[in-house]
């Protein structure tokens, strides 16, 4: 196991130029989230909207527009009235399925660790 993660991290940082751009794609506040909700179903920007608790409409249209342009959502204009517009993910996109869904269950498995340990250091931290 170890050789194996040393292995891997040794790639990492050899190609650190080449992972570091395209980690900054994937790796910020709602693309993981965005990604998740689209992954059943295409969905309508008003619908993502009101699953993502706390996203503002500049932020949702900056993050579509970034997750378009990087391939891994398609927007489709509908023809309805008035005019609709539907976000899906693409091929490229869905293949962070299982990494986004390992992540997802590690943050809700490791939380609480985590909350406590920042409580630990912050107790620490201010004490003389």
């Amino acid at each position: 196991m170890a050789d194996d993660t040393d292995a891997a991290s040794a790639c990492a940082l050899a190609n650190m130029a080449r992972v570091r751009p395209v980690l900054d794609k994937i790796a910020d506040k709602w693309t993981i989230l965005i990604l998740t909700v689209l992954c059943p179903r295409p969905a309508r920007f008003n619908a993502i909207k009101r699953r993502l608790d706390g996203i503002t409409h500049k932020a949702l249209a900056d993050a579509l527009k970034r997750l378009e342009r990087n391939g891994l959502v398609t927007r489709t204009v509908l023809p309805t009235a008035p005019i609709g517009v539907e976000y899906a993910i693409t091929p490229l996109g869905h293949s962070l399925r299982q990494p986004f869904e390992a992540l997802c269950a590690w943050a809700l498995h490791n939380g609480a660790a985590i909350e406590a340990a920042n409580h630990e250091h912050d107790n620490t931290r201010t004490k003389p």
